[in-house]
């Protein structure tokens, strides 16, 4: 994965970062090479992840996601309850952006919250979700977006249970289900 020029000082792949990857949904873990440089690495990774993914063209984003996973995640859309193929998904493992690979959130913060989508208290990593205020359907409601390729995954609200209070409930198409062990 060749850095775009637009990244500015993330051009500079850091020490020990493989040559040839790691590329979007892909997870690499650094070794114990020396002089390594692990921010930087995760900087440039960040840097070459949302530029390869926000600047994908229309086109590009219909021909990777099904029809209701590009309403959801590039329209806003939003399935409908009790419908999505997580709500009730009991496995362990991490849920990722469908559209970018991200890793979202852990089984480990999911929970049944009876309202027909998947429900999370607390995202897996806090810098892999965005969250916007959102003014439609007459509301205002705190929209939660994936931070690296700006898909829309749903909303956060402040009726979860403890230890954060919160409730992530988002859709299950905007969501791959990636199982424990299988990364």
């Amino acid at each position: 994965m060749a850095p775009s020029k637009s990244m500015g000082d993330a051009n500079r792949r850091p020490a020990g970062l493989p040559v040839n990857g790691p590329s979007v949904g892909v997870l690499w873990i650094p070794g114990d090479e020396p002089g390594f440089d692990t921010r930087a690495a995760y900087r440039w990774l960040e840097a070459d992840m949302t530029d390869s993914t926000k600047k994908k063209t229309d086109q590009e984003w219909r021909e990777i996601l099904d029809e209701q996973s590009y309403r959801v995640l590039r329209e806003k859309g939003t399935e409908r309850a009790f419908t999505g193929r997580y709500d009730k998904e009991k496995a362990k493992g991490m849920y990722r952006c469908r559209g970018c690979g991200a890793p979202l959130f852990s089984s480990d913060t999911k929970y049944d919250s009876g309202s027909g989508w998947p429900s999370f208290y607390e995202p897996a990593k806090g810098a892999n979700i965005k969250e916007e205020t959102d003014r439609a359907l007459g509301m205002t409601r705190t929209e939660v977006l994936c931070a690296a390729c700006g898909g829309h995954l749903g909303h956060v609200f402040p009726d979860g249970p403890k230890p954060t209070g919160l409730r992530y409930c988002i859709n299950s198409c905007a969501l791959e289900h990636e199982p424990e062990g299988d990364g």
